[in-house]
């Protein structure tokens, strides 16, 4: 999703207009060569570590759970964002010019808004499933359950598509807009409807959902917490008494703590990369588009910059992860030659 320096509307219409007529490129050869290499290697960056999820998950079995499968899904969406979205938004922001026709424009610009909007969607179907996982554990695997789960992956996708193509290619997020555009410049301007709804639906709905889930985690993490702390002073007289049980329920408690705190980086990571943006979308309709274009960039690349993180917060995070991201990458030689030798299922029993 993007947005561009406008100027003034009402008296200043006129002016705006003609500034709208051309195209210059104002960056000299060195700051656009700069820009191409920065911006390029977040694309492939983003391509890169999100295929090394779809893969991961796709090829061992250990790692298909029903949190997997929402996370290929974000995996699939953000690669997306980077194969089809990020480089043509870095040819705009570089070149200040649009060469790819009036049509692909608004295609592009749908594109946008629904990849990033299904991504955001899955963040939050994440945060529900790890909710239940976690607050839940005995019915989880009823509310979780396959046809749940893919019933939650498809209104992921729906949703997005519906608040993209359709207003977009009918023009009706344009209503009321008068500003006319040149052929070689792209840019994506709403109106306040638009703003406000398209911004609800696509970023503080699924934020409050996940604030609501994390939280509840956090509490619940804290509660078992104190209620492993009491049941080992109450066992400390019997060490070996019943202790394959406990260690069992405190491996339980503990990876559960981790997966709440590795989502909980999550969360963050993505409310600092995407709030700025989704902030100015729904004030800048109502300042009359004052908003300058450097701004707009920044907050632009900052969202897709989310979709570059969030496979190698999984990497960092995630053991599982992390071993088969060597793997497919030909780093056999970083892990033990026996432990290779008897690969499958054993290297993914801690998720």
């Amino acid at each position: 999703m993007n947005n561009s320096n406008l100027g003034l509307l009402g008296d200043a219409n006129i002016s705006l207009q003609t500034e709208l007529q051309s195209c210059t490129t104002l960056r000299n050869q060195a700051s656009r060569i700069f820009l191409y290499t920065f911006l390029s290697l977040g694309i492939v960056c983003t391509v890169v570590g999100n295929f090394l999820v779809v893969l991961s998950i796709a090829y061992f079995k250990q790692l298909q759970s029903p949190t997997n499968s929402f996370v290929m899904s974000l995996a699939v969406a953000d690669c997306l964002v980077g194969l089809v979205v990020m480089p043509y938004s870095m040819v705009r922001t570089v070149e200040g010019c649009w060469h790819f026709g009036t049509l692909f424009c608004q295609l592009h610009s749908s594109l946008d808004v629904m990849l990033c909007t299904a991504s955001i969607l899955h963040l939050s179907c994440i945060a529900f499933d790890r909710y239940y996982a976690v607050c839940n554990p005995l019915v989880y695997s009823l509310k979780m359950s396959h046809g749940r789960v893919a019933l939650l992956i498809i209104v992921c996708w729906a949703v997005p598509m519906l608040i993209s193509f359709g207003p977009i290619m009918l023009e009706l997020h344009i209503a009321d807009v008068d500003i006319l555009f040149s052929k070689d410049i792209c840019v994506f301007l709403v109106n306040r409807i638009y703003a406000v709804m398209a911004s609800l639906v696509a970023f503080y709905l699924p934020m409050a959902i996940m604030l609501v889930a994390y939280w509840k985690i956090f509490k619940a993490a804290k509660r078992q917490a104190r209620q492993i702390s009491a049941i080992e002073s109450q066992m400390a007289a019997g060490v070996g008494k019943d202790s394959s049980k406990k260690q069992r329920h405190r491996n339980t408690i503990k990876r559960e703590k981790k997966a709440a705190k590795t989502l909980g980086i999550i969360m963050g990571v993505f409310l600092i990369f995407w709030m700025p943006f989704f902030t100015v979308n729904i004030v800048d309709p109502f300042i009359e588009y004052s908003t300058e274009g450097i701004v707009w960039d920044i907050f632009l690349w900052l969202g897709y910059m989310n979709s570059s993180l969030n496979p190698f917060l999984y990497g960092f995070f995630n053991r599982s992860f992390h071993k088969a991201f060597l793997m497919f990458m030909g780093c056999r030689v970083c892990l033990d030659s026996l432990f290779l030798s008897k690969c499958g299922w054993l290297i993914f029993l801690e998720l």
